[in-house]
C-alpha cells in the first residue's frame, strides 16, 4: 500500500471522530428545536397552551444555556457569575409564564392565545440568554419566534390547507387510476391480438 493510501486511511477515522464530536455538541440544541417544533404542531392541531410542556422547555433550555456557558467560561468567578445569572434569568421567565395562566389573566386570553404567549416568552428568554452565552441559542430563540406566527398561519388557514391537500389526493388518485386503467387496456388489446396471431397460424 503506497504512502498516500495510507494517510487517507488514517484521516477517515479522525473525520469521523470529528462529525461525531460536532453531533454531540450541536446534539442539545438539535433536541430542544425538536421539541418546539412538536410543541408547535401539537398547539396547532389540538388548540390547546400545553402550559406544563413550554414551562418543561424553559427548564431544559435553562440547562443547555447553563452547559454551554460552563464550556465558554475559563475560571470559577466567571462560571459561578453565569450560573447565578442564568438560574435568575429562567426563574424570572417561568415565574412570567405562572402569571400568564393565572386565572384573572386567563379570562382575558384565549386558550390558543394563552399558548402563543408562553411561546414568545419562552423564545424571548432563549434569544437573550444566547446574548450572554451562544450565538447557537440565539437562533434557537429566533426559530421559537417565527413559530409563533406560523402557528397563527396554521390555525388561521387550516381549512384551507386541508382541503387543497384533499384536493391533490383526489387528483393524484384519479391520475393514478386512469394510469392503471389505461395499462390493463393495453394488456388486453396484447393479450387479444396474441391470441388472434395463435389462431391464424393454426
Amino acid at each position: 500500500m503506497s504512502e498516500p493510501e495510507v494517510a487517507k486511511n488514517a484521516e477517515r477515522p479522525l473525520a469521523h471522530s470529528r462529525m461525531a464530536r460536532l453531533w454531540l455538541k450541536e446534539l442539545p440544541y438539535i433536541a430542544v428545536l425538536v421539541l418546539t417544533i412538536l410543541g408547535v404542531a401539537y398547539t396547532s392541531i389540538s388548540h390547546q397552551p400545553l402550559v406544563g410542556y413550554w414551562e418543561f422547555l424553559a427548564l431544559a433550555m435553562g440547562v443547555v444555556c447553563i452547559g454551554t456557558g460552563w464550556l465558554h467560561a475559563h475560571s470559577k468567578e466567571a462560571r459561578f457569575r453565569m450560573l447565578w445569572t442564568q438560574v435568575l434569568h429562567w426563574l424570572a421567565f417561568l415565574v412570567a409564564m405562572n402569571i400568564i395562566v393565572l386565572s384573572d389573566v386567563q379570562k382575558l386570553l384565549t386558550t390558543p392565545g394563552t399558548g402563543l404567549a408562553l411561546l414568545m416568552l419562552l423564545a424571548l428568554g432563549t434569544f437573550v440568554a444566547g446574548i450572554h452565552v451562544s450565538w447557537q441559542i440565539c437562533i434557537l430563540g429566533l426559530a421559537m419566534a417565527l413559530a409563533v406566527p406560523a402557528i397563527a398561519w396554521l390555525t388561521t388557514y387550516a381549512l384551507f390547507l386541508v382541503l387543497s391537500f384533499a384536493a391533490l389526493a383526489g387528483i393524484a388518485m384519479t391520475f393514478m387510476w386512469r394510469h392503471s386503467d389505461e395499462s390493463g387496456s393495453k394488456l388486453t388489446a396484447s393479450g387479444e391480438s396474441h391470441d388472434s396471431s395463435e389462431k391464424r397460424f393454426d
